[in-house]
């Protein structure tokens, strides 16, 4: 493939210029912009844009609008505060453990417990006893449809 230096337009190679003075230099991004580039709408926008200048224009200024735009991201995402966010926000892991020191399990038998205890003691009970009586229950050899028997 053969690269023609007339076929890029001036604005590309202003472009060009522009992204690799803000990629070198670490200009910061200006503060009126930072909150609109750290939300949601502004990423989507920032990926348009990226899209559209990868696709669009020259292959090396798309390639290098990808790394201002991850620049751009990072550097907005410092200011505001959202990295340290991320950075310190506690794992579920961490708030699990700090809910259990919190909380430690009682050993203390609740009420329940212990009328469970003295009505049921399973294991120590007598073993049930069966009555044989004269008394046979009948059924039909249907309900509702189906076959019993």
């Amino acid at each position: 493939m053969k690269f023609d230096l007339k076929s890029i337009s001036p604005l590309e190679i202003l472009l060009f210029i522009l992204f690799v003075v803000y990629i070198v230099f670490s200009i910061p991004t200006p503060f009126f912009l930072i909150p609109l580039l750290d939300s949601p709408l502004g990423l989507a926008i920032i990926i348009m844009t990226t899209l559209y200048l990868f696709l669009y224009t020259t292959p090396i200024l798309g390639i290098l609008s990808i790394f201002v735009a991850y620049e751009m991201l990072r550097r907005s995402s410092n200011v505001t505060g959202s990295t340290p966010i991320l950075k310190y926000t506690p794992t579920q892991v961490k708030k699990d453990k700090y809910m259990k020191e919190m909380n430690p399990p009682s050993h203390v038998l609740t009420l329940e417990e212990e009328i469970v205890k003295q009505m049921a003691p399973i294991g120590k009970s007598d073993p049930s006893t069966y009555i044989d009586t004269s008394y046979k229950p009948i059924a039909d050899k249907l309900i509702d449809g189906v076959a019993l028997f």
